[in-house]
């Protein structure tokens, strides 16, 4: 899976996934739970990277004192909107605000599409970010009217 970065704003962010072939319904429903999981998770402020405590205690966990309130004293870290996904042949796109959530989530969400691409669907590039000169964002009705708009 190819995967390039454009210009990225947070709060107002496309993530478009070209498949190997037009996606079947099965197969459209991996992508979307995946992405709805992952949103989810966001939203509850899962991916703070102020509060990884398991992380950086290393490989030795057992036993470790773990901080309940690590996550107050760290900055809300929430992702804020997500649109309904959109497809047009072998394309598939979706709107996010990822609010103020960290860039942790972008790493996981590359590692669950990756792995959903070697087991269930061929998803031969994902671009995060930026536009698809070939499918304008002006003609998505999902994206959500909001003071990003000009």
């Amino acid at each position: 899976m190819e995967i390039q970065f454009r210009e990225i704003n947070p709060f107002d962010m496309w993530i478009w996934l070209k498949f190997s072939t037009n996606p079947s319904a099965r197969e459209k429903q991996y992508v979307e739970e995946v992405f709805n999981s992952w949103f989810y998770l966001g939203k509850l402020g899962a991916f703070n990277a102020e509060n990884l405590q398991v992380q950086d205690t290393g490989l030795d966990i057992s036993y470790m004192n773990y901080d309940e309130q690590g996550y107050d004293k760290s900055l809300l870290a929430l992702m804020h909107n997500i649109g309904e996904f959109e497809y047009e042949g072998q394309w598939g796109r979706c709107w996010f605000d990822l609010g103020t959530s960290d860039a942790i989530a972008l790493d996981i969400l590359i590692n669950a599409l990756t792995q959903l691409s070697q087991e269930y669907v061929t998803i031969e590039q994902l671009y995060i970010g930026g536009e698809n000169p070939d499918w304008p964002i002006e003609d998505s009705e999902s994206r959500p009217q909001s003071i990003y708009d000009n």
